[in-house]
C-alpha cells in the first residue's frame, strides 16, 4: 500500500480553505492538515467568519473536492499551556466533530521531559479526556513531538504514563535535535504514531535555528530509508510535508516545494 501523502496549511497561510483544498487537488495530495487559514492560525475564527456554524462547514466540505482533512492543528501545550489555549482547543472541537476530522493536534510543551513536566502533561491530557467524555466528542488529540519529546526514549517515558495517547511524530525534529536515526526512532515508537511530519534541512544556521530548511531533496534528511521503513510496516497514517512558511518567511512558496518533491520523487 502506498504511503498517504499530506501537507500542512502552515505552508500556505494566506490561503482560504477552498484554496488550500484546490492546491491539494492540483498536486494530487489526498489529505491535508489545517494549521493556518486566511492569514492567521485561529482556525475556529476563520471557520466562523466563513461558514457561521459547524454544520455549515460540514455541508460545504461535503459538496467540495474529495480531499480529506485529517487534522486541525491547535496551539495548546500539555506542559506550560494557558487557559486561553485550552479554551481555543474546546472551541475548535465542535468544528472538527461536525467535519469528521479525526485529530486535534496539540504540542508536548515544556523544557525537559522530567518527572514534573511529564506529570503536568498527563494532567492536561486528563483534563481533555474528561471534557471530551462529557461532550461526547469522537475527535481526539494527537501529541506532536516538538519541545521535549525529541528522542525515542523521552516519547516512550511519556507513553508509559499516558498509555493509548496518539503521537504525531516530527521525524525531522528527533533527527535534527535529538540526533537520532529516523528509522531507529520509528522502530521505538511506531505502535503509537498516527501521523508523521517530514521536511528537509542543511546544517547552516538560520534566523531561528542552528539549521536551515531547504526544498525537499536539497538537504540532509534521510527520507529514503524512513519511507521504506514506514511502507514496510504498513503505516496507514498521513506522511505530511510540514512547510513552515508562517515561522520561516525565507522559504519559497509551498507549491514550489510540492512540485520539487514530486519531480524528485522525494516522497
Amino acid at each position: 500500500m502506498p504511503l498517504l501523502h499530506c501537507f500542512s496549511s502552515l505552508g500556505c497561510p494566506e490561503f482560504s480553505l477552498d484554496q488550500t483544498l484546490a492546491l491539494a487537488v492540483q498536486f494530487q495530495v489526498p489529505t491535508v492538515e489545517l494549521r493556518a487559514l486566511d492569514g492567521g492560525i485561529d482556525l475556529a475564527g476563520s471557520f466562523e467568519r466563513a461558514y457561521g456554524t459547524p454544520t455549515a462547514l460540514a455541508q460545504h466540505l461535503a459538496a467540495a473536492v474529495s480531499v480529506r482533512i485529517v487534522a486541525f492543528d491547535a496551539s495548546l501545550r500539555l506542559v506550560g499551556g494557558t487557559t486561553e489555549q485550552r479554551d481555543q482547543l474546546v472551541q475548535l472541537a465542535p468544528w472538527a466533530e461536525a467535519a469528521g476530522v479525526r485529530w486535534l493536534r496539540v504540542f508536548d510543551g515544556g523544557s525537559a521531559a522530567d518527572a514534573a513536566g511529564l506529570a503536568e502533561a498527563v494532567a492536561t491530557l486528563t483534563w481533555w479526556r474528561e471534557r471530551r467524555a462529557r461532550e461526547g466528542w469522537t475527535v481526539d488529540v494527537m501529541v506532536e513531538t516538538h519541545d521535549t519529546l525529541f528522542t525515542g526514549s523521552a516519547i516512550n517515558r511519556f507513553l508509559e504514563l499516558a498509555p493509548g495517547t496518539a503521537i504525531l511524530w516530527d521525524a525531522h525534529h528527533t533527527w535534527r535535535r535529538g540526533g537520532e536515526d529516523p528509522v531507529q526512532t520509528w522502530r521505538a515508537i511506531r505502535r503509537s504514531v498516527v501521523h508523521v511530519h517530514v521536511k528537509d534541512s542543511i546544517s547552516v544556521p538560520s534566523a531561528k535555528h542552528p539549521f536551515t530548511y531547504v526544498l525537499p531533496g536539497d538537504g540532509d534528511f534521510p527520507i529514503r530509508p524512513l519511507l521504506a521503513a514506514l511502507e514496510g510496516d504498513g503505516f496507514a497514517g498521513p506522511v505530511s510535508l510540514e512547510w513552515e512558511k508562517v515561522w520561516h518567511p525565507y522559504l519559497p512558496p509551498l507549491d514550489q516545494a510540492l512540485h520539487v518533491a514530486d519531480e524528485r520523487g522525494w516522497w
